[in-house]
């Protein structure tokens, strides 16, 4: 079905909690493993019918965030949406707690009991009213970066459209450029801070609520971390500390000397090549003839899978005003859809799009017929590699969207590729910092912030910048306000994705057929059970770190 015509009506979540207490009185009740599976089938319909509702409304939202109906929609999901947890968890608590457990665990599998057992952990009753409050925070924040209108170049520009300037080959106009976006952060400073301090005030009280010393447990728990915790992340950012922070040291001296500069300055940090970073050849519309092309060749699968996207209008990318900043793959379970948010803005990015989010978009449409919709969600962790390692398999047809540029665009590629590990392991630093220490203040915050910076990108010279320079960078990262500890998922994905960019030159095939593979299990292995199965190394793996190091340098001679 095409998006456009997809049937929204709010849903009545009296009464999908009375139909969820029913079935969950029927799994209390059963007689033998076969009537429970019959039961929680009847739950699946019902939950993907909710989950599809609330999708549509969040991206009609992200779409178009001044349209009143829509925003009504997601204020009111913001609400419902923990009650909803709430009655589909006592669903679930049912079936673990089941006599018929053991049968039930040959059929779902263990890993789908140790995923229900792991959200039982996260949530109680107790703690839907700042669940609530959190969800309208963080809300506001997405309404207050969408809001963005700021004159430069003569005209009216949102954040997404201001960044095409902020990558611009002209130094002088980067530099004004960045100065404008200062502008509107600091013009909205306070309102930051207040969000985020409210943020984590309701997180740490919800943490302690459920018997947890501090929001990290309670973190680590909603994001699904079933194969590794906090000290075994640690040991991963120490080996970025100690082996990547100095080689992409080297690589920004390099850098400097290709620009014909001095010391890289901040506005300078995204810029790879002194005339400028390579753009797409093509208008959007070519772009994504461009993209049914690449797709049609690269396998049976992503060719059937492209056609379905163009044919059911599950793109939006074009920036406009009032639109949600930034982007994202969402999933629409009952029309086996996922689709693809984004805002356009004439720089690389732009193609990303098209491989990036689409590799979301493909391991999506891949699971959607998975019987167990539970298997068919893979943590974070997993769904990076996914579209990471897609903008790698897809190298070969860039010269569609490059031209010329196509040599500098992919050695930009792998470059950017390794130095965002550093920054990823940053952000997860910082919210470790920040939520074993809830009583800071936003100045205190900042000031961590800037150690941090020191320690992970010391090359960075922020001049006399009054907002990024002053430790408040993370703010501009949604991540870190609506989904704490997601961004060290970004590092670990990209940790594999690097190996299968450095496999390509050994086997295209086998890697190929090795990253079929991982999308094919979805949700039905852990992080580090996948990676060992797809022949990669584990990020936390001793000497990983180094080994793609060694990778990179001998792709780029």
């Amino acid at each position: 079905m095409k998006f456009s015509q997809m049937p929204y009506e709010r849903p009545n979540i009296e009464e999908l909690g009375e139909q969820m207490g029913k079935l969950t009185e029927s799994v209390k009740n059963a007689k033998s493993a076969k009537e429970v599976r019959d039961i929680h089938k009847q739950f699946t319909k019902m939950y993907k019918t909710q989950y599809t509702l609330t999708s549509l409304a969040y991206i009609r939202n992200s779409m178009d965030t001044k349209d009143e109906f829509y925003d009504g929609e997601k204020a009111f999901f913001d609400q419902s949406g923990p009650i909803v947890q709430m009655h589909g968890l006592g669903f679930y608590k049912a079936m673990v707690e089941s006599p018929h457990r053991k049968e039930l665990e040959d059929e779902l599998g263990e890993l789908w009991f140790v995923d229900r057992e792991l959200a039982l952990k996260g949530f109680d009753e107790k703690i839907i009213e700042e669940m609530q409050k959190a969800n309208a925070l963080t809300s506001k924040y997405d309404k207050l970066i969408a809001s963005a209108s700021i004159d430069f170049d003569g005209k009216k520009n949102n954040l997404a459209q201001l960044r095409a300037y902020m990558l611009g080959a002209d130094r002088e106009v980067r530099k004004k450029a960045y100065a404008k976006r200062t502008e509107f952060f600091l013009e909205n400073a306070k309102e930051l801070d207040e969000i985020f301090d409210e943020l984590v005030k309701l997180r740490d009280s919800m943490a302690k609520k459920l018997g947890y010393k501090n929001f990290v447990e309670l973190g680590y728990i909603w994001m699904r971390r079933n194969s590794y915790d906090a000290a075994t992340v640690k040991r991963f950012r120490d080996q970025v500390k100690s082996v990547l922070v100095p080689f992409m040291a080297k690589v920004y001296e390099q850098t400097a000397k290709d620009l014909g500069v001095d010391k890289l300055k901040f506005y300078d940090e995204d810029i790879y090549f002194a005339e400028g970073n390579p753009t797409p050849k093509a208008t959007p519309d070519e772009m994504f003839e461009a993209g049914q092309k690449m797709y049609n060749e690269l396998s049976a699968e992503t060719k059937e899978f492209f056609e379905f996207m163009q044919e059911n209008e599950l793109f939006d990318v074009l920036t406009r005003e009032g639109k949600s900043g930034g982007g994202y793959c969402a999933t629409l379970p009952d029309y086996g859809s996922p689709f693809v948010f984004a805002n356009f803005n004439g720089t690389s990015e732009d193609v990303d799009v098209l491989t990036h989010e689409c590799g979301h978009a493909l391991a999506t449409y891949m699971a959607r017929d998975m019987e167990i919709v539970e298997n068919s969600r893979y943590t974070n962790d997993v769904a990076e590699i996914h579209s990471m390692a897609m903008e790698f398999f897809t190298g070969g047809w860039m010269e569609m969207f490059f031209k010329e540029d196509t040599d500098r665009f992919l050695k930009m590629q792998i470059v950017a590729a390794l130095a965002f590990i550093p920054y990823g392991c940053m952000v997860d630093e910082f919210q470790h910092i920040i939520y074993e220490n809830p009583e800071m203040t936003p100045d205190e915050r900042k000031a961590a912030w800037q150690k941090l910076e020191r320690e992970y990108k010391p090359h960075l010279d922020f001049e006399d910048d009054q907002f990024f320079g002053k430790g408040g960078h993370w703010q501009r990262q949604l991540h870190i306000y609506r989904i704490p500890f997601y961004y060290i998922d970004y590092c670990l994905a990209q940790t594999c994705a690097i190996q299968y960019r450095i496999w390509l030159e050994e086997n295209k095939d086998a890697a190929w057929k090795s990253y079929t593979d991982l999308l094919k299990k979805a949700g039905t292995r852990r992080f580090t059970d996948l990676v060992a199965e797809a022949g990669l190394k584990s990020p936390f793996e001793n000497g990983c770190v180094e080994h793609i190091v060694k990778g990179v340098e001998k792709l780029l001679g």
